[in-house]
């Protein structure tokens, strides 16, 4: 599904704000892969144009069976096409099946981050973590000149996130409640080598992500729906990143950020160009870059439904 605002229903002004009516609109496979490899608002508005697919009010017809590229051919080559080109994509994150490796420390290390549980006690968040990637996404839905990453340290105020300047206790403290992470896990820490790990579902974004979002000069964020990590692909075009050109992989805490050049990009896109196509191989599938020091798989979705993955 897609959604709109609904194109009759206006918004209602109450003493308690803005009401805005949503629509739903039902869209098939195809069109949904379109909308995430360019945007939502430009399929909506193809749909417009195609009465059995929705019309002018976008009603859906639960029992179409032909894509909107199906009915008009030329949609897909001369609007979709196109329009990745020109504009990228405006998807800025998902959850996923997903998680990263630290390579840069020998697996004995204890505060080694390629252990997912300290003792028995899970790793979880920070709340400035979750609401910095919350952040990440929501502006990533917006057209911005600059695409910028809000500050690691937000302060919160009447439910508004305001910028302030950081302090040597924000950098190393959280003031969420349920965060129990020790300070010496969430200080960023540069690494020297990692390996990221995502299931095929995941892993068949990968495109999109380079394409579409770091290509533009954007981000793109990886959440995992397994547990707290975290993956933001940053382009050097990207403001408020903790991973820099000279230290391209950092972390805080489970949150890995990776920043590509548009160079590494375009070879990353030639190496993984099967991912588009993942039912040409098996898995696992491993791609690996050693003179970037930055290894990906492609694994089954039981490695990620245990609980050591």
């Amino acid at each position: 599904m897609l959604l709109t605002e609904d194109p009759q229903m206006q918004p209602v002004q109450t003493p308690f704000g803005v009401v805005t009516f949503l629509q739903i609109v039902g869209v098939c496979t195809e069109e949904l892969h379109a909308a995430q490899q360019w945007n939502g608002q430009g399929i909506l508005e193809l749909l417009r144009t195609v009465p059995i697919a929705g019309g002018p009010w976008l009603i859906t017809d639960m029992r179409r069976g032909e894509t909107i590229f199906e009915i008009d051919p030329h949609l897909q080559q001369e609007r979709v096409d196109k329009g990745i080109e020109t504009d990228g994509s405006n998807l800025s994150g998902v959850s996923a099946k997903c998680a990263w490796d630290d390579l840069s420390r020998p697996p004995e290390d204890d505060e080694d981050s390629r252990s997912i549980c300290i003792g028995t006690q899970h790793r979880r968040l920070s709340g400035k973590d979750t609401e910095q990637i919350r952040e990440t996404l929501r502006r990533g839905l917006e057209i911005n000149s600059k695409p910028v990453l809000p500050p690691i340290n937000p302060q919160r105020q009447n439910g508004l996130t305001h910028d302030r300047a950081p302090s040597r206790k924000d950098s190393l403290e959280s003031d969420s409640s349920t965060a129990i992470i020790p300070h010496e896990l969430i200080r960023t820490r540069q690494l020297e080598s990692v390996h990221l790990k995502f299931n095929q579902e995941s892993g068949a974004l990968i495109p999109l992500c380079l394409r579409g979002r770091l290509l533009h000069g954007r981000h793109f964020t990886y959440k995992s729906i397994t547990g707290d990590m975290a993956i933001t692909f940053v382009s050097t075009g990207v403001e408020g990143a903790f991973a820099t050109e000279e230290h391209p992989y950092a972390a805080h805490g489970p949150w890995l950020q990776i920043l590509l050049t548009e160079e590494f990009v375009e070879k990353m896109l030639e190496d993984l160009e099967d991912l588009t196509s993942p039912e040409e191989f098996k898995l696992p599938k491993e791609y690996s870059w050693p003179e970037k020091k930055l290894k990906v798989s492609i694994l089954p979705d039981v490695v990620f439904d245990s609980p050591l993955h």
